[in-house]
Protein backbone atom coordinates (compact mmCIF):
# COMPACT_ATOMS: atom_id res chain seq x y z
CA UNK A 1 0.00 0.00 0.00
CA UNK A 2 1.19 3.67 -1.06
CA UNK A 3 2.25 5.61 2.09
CA UNK A 4 -0.02 8.31 1.03
CA UNK A 5 -2.86 5.99 0.54
CA UNK A 6 -2.81 4.47 3.74
CA UNK A 7 -2.62 7.72 5.48
CA UNK A 8 -5.63 8.59 4.00
CA UNK A 9 -7.38 5.23 4.90
CA UNK A 10 -6.19 5.53 8.32
CA UNK A 11 -7.44 9.70 9.11
CA UNK A 12 -10.69 8.09 8.09
CA UNK A 13 -10.83 5.27 9.95
CA UNK A 14 -9.72 7.74 12.57
CA UNK A 15 -13.11 10.05 11.80
CA UNK A 16 -15.34 7.09 11.43
CA UNK A 17 -14.60 5.92 15.36
CA UNK A 18 -15.33 9.55 16.42
CA UNK A 19 -18.88 9.53 14.72
CA UNK A 20 -19.39 6.19 15.44
CA UNK A 21 -19.19 7.18 19.31
CA UNK A 22 -22.19 10.05 18.34
CA UNK A 23 -24.23 8.67 16.11
CA UNK A 24 -28.30 8.82 18.21
CA UNK A 25 -30.29 10.68 15.83
CA UNK A 26 -30.59 7.84 12.63
CA UNK A 27 -31.75 3.94 13.29
CA UNK A 28 -28.37 3.07 12.37
CA UNK A 29 -27.67 -0.29 15.08
CA UNK A 30 -23.42 -0.26 15.39
CA UNK A 31 -23.08 -3.18 17.87
CA UNK A 32 -22.26 -5.94 15.73
CA UNK A 33 -19.27 -7.72 14.30
CA UNK A 34 -19.06 -9.52 11.46
CA UNK A 35 -15.12 -9.96 10.94
CA UNK A 36 -15.65 -13.67 10.35
CA UNK A 37 -17.47 -12.81 7.06
CA UNK A 38 -13.90 -10.83 6.27
CA UNK A 39 -12.58 -13.52 3.42
CA UNK A 40 -15.88 -13.40 1.61
CA UNK A 41 -14.40 -10.47 0.77
CA UNK A 42 -11.80 -12.26 -1.19
CA UNK A 43 -14.53 -13.13 -4.14
CA UNK A 44 -16.37 -11.22 -6.44
CA UNK A 45 -20.24 -12.67 -5.62
CA UNK A 46 -23.24 -11.78 -7.04
CA UNK A 47 -27.45 -12.76 -6.06
CA UNK A 48 -28.33 -12.00 -9.50
CA UNK A 49 -32.13 -12.72 -9.81
CA UNK A 50 -34.46 -14.44 -7.95
CA UNK A 51 -33.23 -16.18 -4.87
CA UNK A 52 -35.60 -18.81 -5.23
CA UNK A 53 -34.16 -20.33 -8.62
CA UNK A 54 -31.15 -21.63 -9.75
CA UNK A 55 -28.08 -18.72 -11.54
CA UNK A 56 -25.64 -19.88 -14.10
CA UNK A 57 -23.73 -17.26 -11.84
CA UNK A 58 -22.86 -19.87 -9.12
CA UNK A 59 -21.04 -17.88 -6.81
CA UNK A 60 -23.68 -15.92 -4.74
CA UNK A 61 -25.52 -17.05 -1.40
CA UNK A 62 -28.87 -17.20 -2.41
CA UNK A 63 -28.98 -20.34 0.10
CA UNK A 64 -28.73 -18.04 2.90
CA UNK A 65 -30.79 -15.75 1.38
CA UNK A 66 -33.51 -18.32 0.94
CA UNK A 67 -33.29 -18.07 4.63
CA UNK A 68 -33.21 -14.70 5.35
CA UNK A 69 -36.64 -14.63 3.58
CA UNK A 70 -38.02 -17.53 5.48
CA UNK A 71 -37.14 -16.20 8.88
CA UNK A 72 -38.82 -12.89 8.34
CA UNK A 73 -41.98 -14.81 7.02
CA UNK A 74 -42.20 -16.45 10.06
CA UNK A 75 -41.92 -13.37 11.51
CA UNK A 76 -44.49 -11.40 9.69
CA UNK A 77 -46.96 -14.67 10.11
CA UNK A 78 -46.84 -15.43 6.34
CA UNK A 79 -47.06 -19.45 5.14
CA UNK A 80 -42.95 -19.99 4.14
CA UNK A 81 -45.18 -21.74 1.00
CA UNK A 82 -46.92 -18.71 0.45
CA UNK A 83 -43.56 -16.24 0.90
CA UNK A 84 -41.44 -14.49 -1.81
CA UNK A 85 -38.77 -12.29 -1.13
CA UNK A 86 -35.44 -10.58 -1.34
CA UNK A 87 -32.79 -8.59 0.55
CA UNK A 88 -32.82 -4.89 -1.07
CA UNK A 89 -30.15 -2.10 -0.92
CA UNK A 90 -32.41 -0.93 1.68
CA UNK A 91 -35.82 0.31 2.83
CA UNK A 92 -36.18 2.60 -0.43
CA UNK A 93 -35.49 -0.45 -2.38
CA UNK A 94 -37.74 -2.40 -0.47
CA UNK A 95 -40.82 0.12 -1.28
CA UNK A 96 -40.54 0.75 -4.60
CA UNK A 97 -40.72 -2.81 -5.05
CA UNK A 98 -44.05 -3.01 -2.70
CA UNK A 99 -45.60 -0.13 -5.17
CA UNK A 100 -44.28 -1.95 -7.87
CA UNK A 101 -46.20 -5.10 -7.08
CA UNK A 102 -49.42 -2.85 -5.75
CA UNK A 103 -49.25 -0.84 -9.14
CA UNK A 104 -48.91 -4.18 -11.04
CA UNK A 105 -51.67 -5.57 -9.60
CA UNK A 106 -53.73 -2.30 -9.97
CA UNK A 107 -52.33 -0.13 -12.63
CA UNK A 108 -55.11 2.39 -12.29
CA UNK A 109 -54.88 2.67 -8.74
CA UNK A 110 -54.36 5.84 -5.97
CA UNK A 111 -52.02 5.14 -3.35
CA UNK A 112 -52.62 6.50 -0.24
CA UNK A 113 -50.04 7.65 1.90
CA UNK A 114 -49.49 10.25 5.19
CA UNK A 115 -48.29 13.24 6.04
CA UNK A 116 -45.33 11.44 8.03
CA UNK A 117 -44.62 9.23 5.27
CA UNK A 118 -40.84 8.15 4.55
CA UNK A 119 -39.89 11.08 2.48
CA UNK A 120 -38.26 8.33 -0.18
CA UNK A 121 -42.01 7.88 -1.09
CA UNK A 122 -42.78 10.41 -2.90
CA UNK A 123 -40.11 9.90 -5.13
CA UNK A 124 -40.83 6.62 -6.14
CA UNK A 125 -44.15 7.38 -6.72
CA UNK A 126 -43.23 9.74 -9.29
CA UNK A 127 -40.45 7.25 -11.11
CA UNK A 128 -43.77 4.50 -10.71
CA UNK A 129 -46.11 7.54 -12.09
CA UNK A 130 -48.48 5.97 -9.91
CA UNK A 131 -51.39 8.00 -9.02
CA UNK A 132 -51.82 9.37 -4.76
CA UNK A 133 -53.23 11.40 -2.68
CA UNK A 134 -51.34 12.08 0.38
CA UNK A 135 -53.84 11.53 4.10
CA UNK A 136 -52.96 13.86 7.06
CA UNK A 137 -51.35 12.62 9.96
CA UNK A 138 -52.22 13.08 14.06
CA UNK A 139 -49.94 14.75 16.08
CA UNK A 140 -48.49 11.33 17.00
CA UNK A 141 -47.45 10.72 13.45
CA UNK A 142 -50.17 8.26 13.17
CA UNK A 143 -52.01 8.34 9.80
CA UNK A 144 -55.42 10.23 10.20
CA UNK A 145 -58.71 7.71 9.85
CA UNK A 146 -60.98 9.78 9.43
CA UNK A 147 -59.43 11.30 6.21
CA UNK A 148 -58.14 8.22 4.71
CA UNK A 149 -61.81 7.18 5.00
CA UNK A 150 -63.28 10.44 3.63
CA UNK A 151 -60.68 10.32 0.41
CA UNK A 152 -61.37 6.62 -0.60
CA UNK A 153 -64.82 7.05 -0.25
CA UNK A 154 -64.74 9.76 -2.27
CA UNK A 155 -63.25 7.84 -4.56
CA UNK A 156 -64.26 4.06 -3.96
CA UNK A 157 -64.73 3.06 -7.72
CA UNK A 158 -60.96 2.79 -7.85
CA UNK A 159 -58.14 0.24 -6.35
CA UNK A 160 -56.62 1.54 -3.31
CA UNK A 161 -53.16 0.81 -2.69
CA UNK A 162 -52.08 2.14 1.05
CA UNK A 163 -48.64 2.74 1.86
CA UNK A 164 -48.72 2.04 5.76
CA UNK A 165 -46.70 3.41 8.28
CA UNK A 166 -45.10 0.78 10.88
CA UNK A 167 -42.52 3.42 12.25
CA UNK A 168 -42.71 6.77 10.98
CA UNK A 169 -39.07 8.12 10.22
CA UNK A 170 -39.23 11.29 12.72
CA UNK A 171 -42.09 10.01 15.47
CA UNK A 172 -41.79 6.09 15.38
CA UNK A 173 -45.91 6.36 14.84
CA UNK A 174 -47.83 3.07 13.67
CA UNK A 175 -50.50 3.12 11.45
CA UNK A 176 -53.21 0.36 12.35
CA UNK A 177 -53.57 -1.64 9.53
CA UNK A 178 -56.54 -3.51 10.95
CA UNK A 179 -58.52 -0.39 10.92
CA UNK A 180 -57.39 1.14 7.65
CA UNK A 181 -58.92 -2.93 6.26
CA UNK A 182 -61.44 -2.38 8.33
CA UNK A 183 -62.21 0.77 6.67
CA UNK A 184 -61.92 -0.94 2.95
CA UNK A 185 -64.50 -3.19 4.24
CA UNK A 186 -66.79 -0.63 5.22
CA UNK A 187 -67.04 0.78 2.30
CA UNK A 188 -66.68 -2.22 -0.19
CA UNK A 189 -63.36 -1.73 -1.62
CA UNK A 190 -63.23 -5.03 -3.28
CA UNK A 191 -59.48 -3.73 -5.06
CA UNK A 192 -56.77 -3.08 -2.00
CA UNK A 193 -53.60 -3.67 -1.96
CA UNK A 194 -51.15 -2.45 1.66
CA UNK A 195 -47.79 -2.16 1.69
CA UNK A 196 -45.92 -1.71 5.02
CA UNK A 197 -42.95 0.30 5.44
CA UNK A 198 -41.45 -1.25 8.61
CA UNK A 199 -38.03 -0.46 8.21
CA UNK A 200 -37.58 -0.04 11.92
CA UNK A 201 -40.42 -1.47 14.02
CA UNK A 202 -40.08 -4.67 11.41
CA UNK A 203 -37.39 -5.78 13.65
CA UNK A 204 -39.36 -4.66 16.96
CA UNK A 205 -42.95 -5.43 17.04
CA UNK A 206 -42.53 -9.26 16.68
CA UNK A 207 -40.48 -9.20 19.96
CA UNK A 208 -42.72 -7.05 22.46
CA UNK A 209 -45.52 -8.33 24.96
CA UNK A 210 -48.40 -5.74 23.54
CA UNK A 211 -47.25 -5.55 19.59
CA UNK A 212 -49.63 -2.52 17.66
CA UNK A 213 -51.35 -4.96 14.96
CA UNK A 214 -48.53 -6.24 12.27
CA UNK A 215 -47.94 -8.95 9.40
CA UNK A 216 -49.96 -10.75 6.68
CA UNK A 217 -52.51 -11.81 8.62
CA UNK A 218 -53.38 -8.05 9.77
CA UNK A 219 -53.33 -7.39 6.54
CA UNK A 220 -50.03 -6.97 5.05
CA UNK A 221 -49.59 -7.97 1.16
CA UNK A 222 -45.85 -6.52 1.19
CA UNK A 223 -43.28 -5.26 3.54
CA UNK A 224 -40.15 -3.65 3.76
CA UNK A 225 -37.84 -4.14 6.63
CA UNK A 226 -34.47 -2.74 7.13
CA UNK A 227 -30.97 -4.80 8.24
CA UNK A 228 -29.01 -2.03 8.65
CA UNK A 229 -30.93 -0.82 11.16
CA UNK A 230 -31.74 -3.03 14.28
CA UNK A 231 -29.96 -5.69 13.28
CA UNK A 232 -26.83 -4.04 12.45
CA UNK A 233 -24.69 -3.80 9.29
CA UNK A 234 -21.83 -1.51 7.77
CA UNK A 235 -23.67 -1.71 4.65
CA UNK A 236 -27.28 -0.63 4.39
CA UNK A 237 -29.75 -3.42 3.48
CA UNK A 238 -33.26 -4.64 3.39
CA UNK A 239 -36.18 -7.01 2.90
CA UNK A 240 -38.59 -7.21 1.02
CA UNK A 241 -41.71 -9.71 1.33
CA UNK A 242 -44.56 -10.52 -0.37
CA UNK A 243 -46.85 -13.47 -1.73
CA UNK A 244 -45.20 -15.52 -4.76
CA UNK A 245 -48.96 -15.79 -6.20
CA UNK A 246 -47.97 -11.53 -6.97
CA UNK A 247 -44.41 -11.75 -8.10
CA UNK A 248 -45.68 -14.61 -10.42
CA UNK A 249 -47.25 -12.29 -12.60
CA UNK A 250 -43.85 -10.26 -13.73
CA UNK A 251 -41.56 -12.81 -13.82
CA UNK A 252 -39.27 -13.10 -16.53
CA UNK A 253 -36.54 -15.94 -17.39
CA UNK A 254 -33.51 -14.45 -18.66
CA UNK A 255 -31.22 -16.91 -20.40
CA UNK A 256 -28.25 -14.78 -20.00
CA UNK A 257 -28.16 -15.66 -16.60
CA UNK A 258 -29.94 -18.98 -16.53
CA UNK A 259 -32.84 -16.90 -13.64
CA UNK A 260 -36.41 -15.32 -13.31
CA UNK A 261 -36.41 -11.76 -13.45
CA UNK A 262 -37.93 -10.95 -10.23
CA UNK A 263 -36.07 -8.47 -8.24
CA UNK A 264 -36.10 -4.49 -9.30
CA UNK A 265 -31.95 -4.71 -9.66
CA UNK A 266 -30.23 -7.20 -11.75
CA UNK A 267 -26.61 -7.95 -9.96
CA UNK A 268 -27.42 -7.78 -6.41
CA UNK A 269 -25.45 -7.51 -3.29
CA UNK A 270 -24.52 -11.41 -2.12
CA UNK A 271 -22.56 -9.65 1.40
CA UNK A 272 -25.65 -8.47 2.89
CA UNK A 273 -27.67 -11.53 2.47
CA UNK A 274 -24.60 -13.47 4.29
CA UNK A 275 -24.67 -10.21 7.14
CA UNK A 276 -28.34 -10.85 7.72
CA UNK A 277 -28.11 -14.70 7.24
CA UNK A 278 -25.01 -14.86 9.86
CA UNK A 279 -26.87 -12.06 12.56
CA UNK A 280 -29.72 -13.59 12.60
CA UNK A 281 -28.21 -17.29 13.53
CA UNK A 282 -26.11 -15.42 16.15
CA UNK A 283 -28.77 -13.96 18.10
CA UNK A 284 -31.59 -15.57 17.45
CA UNK A 285 -35.16 -15.18 18.02
CA UNK A 286 -34.65 -14.82 21.94
CA UNK A 287 -31.74 -12.60 21.44
CA UNK A 288 -33.47 -10.19 19.63
CA UNK A 289 -35.87 -9.92 22.01
CA UNK A 290 -33.64 -9.15 24.40
CA UNK A 291 -31.67 -6.56 22.35
CA UNK A 292 -35.51 -4.95 21.49
CA UNK A 293 -36.37 -4.39 25.14
CA UNK A 294 -33.19 -3.52 26.44
CA UNK A 295 -33.18 -0.73 23.32
CA UNK A 296 -36.87 0.53 24.65
CA UNK A 297 -35.53 0.47 28.65
CA UNK A 298 -33.36 3.17 27.54
CA UNK A 299 -35.91 4.70 25.52
CA UNK A 300 -37.71 4.90 28.28
CA UNK A 301 -34.60 6.18 30.33
CA UNK A 302 -34.29 9.02 28.08
CA UNK A 303 -37.51 10.68 27.88
CA UNK A 304 -37.44 10.61 31.71
CA UNK A 305 -33.96 12.02 31.60
CA UNK A 306 -35.30 14.61 28.96
CA UNK A 307 -38.52 15.29 31.28
CA UNK A 308 -36.19 15.66 34.96
CA UNK A 309 -33.98 18.50 32.88
CA UNK A 310 -37.44 20.56 32.09
CA UNK A 311 -37.06 19.22 28.29
CA UNK A 312 -40.36 18.11 27.17
CA UNK A 313 -39.63 14.57 25.44
CA UNK A 314 -42.27 11.57 24.82
CA UNK A 315 -42.03 8.69 22.35
CA UNK A 316 -44.98 6.23 20.89
CA UNK A 317 -45.86 2.87 22.41
CA UNK A 318 -43.07 0.28 21.32
CA UNK A 319 -40.72 3.07 19.67
CA UNK A 320 -36.93 3.86 20.66
CA UNK A 321 -37.73 7.15 18.89
CA UNK A 322 -37.67 9.93 21.63
CA UNK A 323 -38.80 13.15 20.27
CA UNK A 324 -38.13 16.61 21.89
CA UNK A 325 -37.45 20.31 20.79
CA UNK A 326 -35.42 21.06 18.17
CA UNK A 327 -31.26 21.68 19.85
CA UNK A 328 -29.40 23.82 18.39
CA UNK A 329 -27.29 23.50 15.30
CA UNK A 330 -24.00 22.81 17.10
CA UNK A 331 -25.77 20.10 19.15
CA UNK A 332 -27.54 18.52 16.07
CA UNK A 333 -24.38 18.12 14.55
CA UNK A 334 -22.15 17.17 17.32
CA UNK A 335 -24.79 13.97 17.96
CA UNK A 336 -25.83 13.36 14.34
CA UNK A 337 -29.35 14.27 15.66
CA UNK A 338 -32.21 14.42 12.95
CA UNK A 339 -34.42 17.57 13.28
CA UNK A 340 -37.22 18.40 11.74
CA UNK A 341 -38.98 22.03 11.73
CA UNK A 342 -39.26 22.60 15.42
CA UNK A 343 -38.59 19.17 16.57
CA UNK A 344 -35.79 16.36 16.97
CA UNK A 345 -35.10 13.06 17.82
CA UNK A 346 -32.73 10.24 19.28
CA UNK A 347 -33.48 6.79 18.54
CA UNK A 348 -31.78 4.44 20.97
CA UNK A 349 -30.56 1.51 18.67
CA UNK A 350 -28.65 -1.21 20.42
CA UNK A 351 -24.96 1.20 20.82
CA UNK A 352 -26.60 4.19 22.81
CA UNK A 353 -26.43 3.72 26.13
CA UNK A 354 -27.73 5.42 29.16
CA UNK A 355 -24.33 7.80 29.51
CA UNK A 356 -24.75 8.88 25.70
CA UNK A 357 -28.41 9.55 26.65
CA UNK A 358 -26.96 11.46 29.33
CA UNK A 359 -24.79 13.42 27.47
CA UNK A 360 -26.83 14.33 25.19
CA UNK A 361 -29.58 15.51 27.43
CA UNK A 362 -26.69 17.50 29.33
CA UNK A 363 -25.92 19.44 25.78
CA UNK A 364 -29.87 20.20 24.84
CA UNK A 365 -30.52 21.19 27.77
CA UNK A 366 -27.82 23.84 27.60
CA UNK A 367 -28.30 25.07 24.04
CA UNK A 368 -32.31 25.15 24.94
CA UNK A 369 -31.77 27.28 27.97
CA UNK A 370 -28.97 29.71 25.82
CA UNK A 371 -31.63 30.03 23.32
CA UNK A 372 -33.81 31.45 26.11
Amino acid sequence: MKAETKERIDTLLREFHDLGSRLVGYPCNQDFDYSALLPFLSFSLNNVGDPFHASNFQSNTHEMEREVIGFFADLMRLPRDEAWGYVTSGGTEGNMYGMYIGRELFPNGVVYFSQDTHYSVVKILRVLKARNIMIKSQDSGEIDYDDLYETIRINRDVPVIVMANIGTTMKGAVDDVSRVREILTDLAVTDSYIHADAALSGMILPFVDDPQPYGFDEGFDSVAISGHKMIGSPLPSGVALTRRAYVSRIARAIEYVGVLDTTLTGSRNALTPLMIWYALREHGTEGFRDIVHACLNVAEYAVARFTDSGIPAWRNKNSPTVVFPKPSDEVVRKWQIAPYEDIAHLITMPHVTREIVDAVVDDVQRSLRQAG
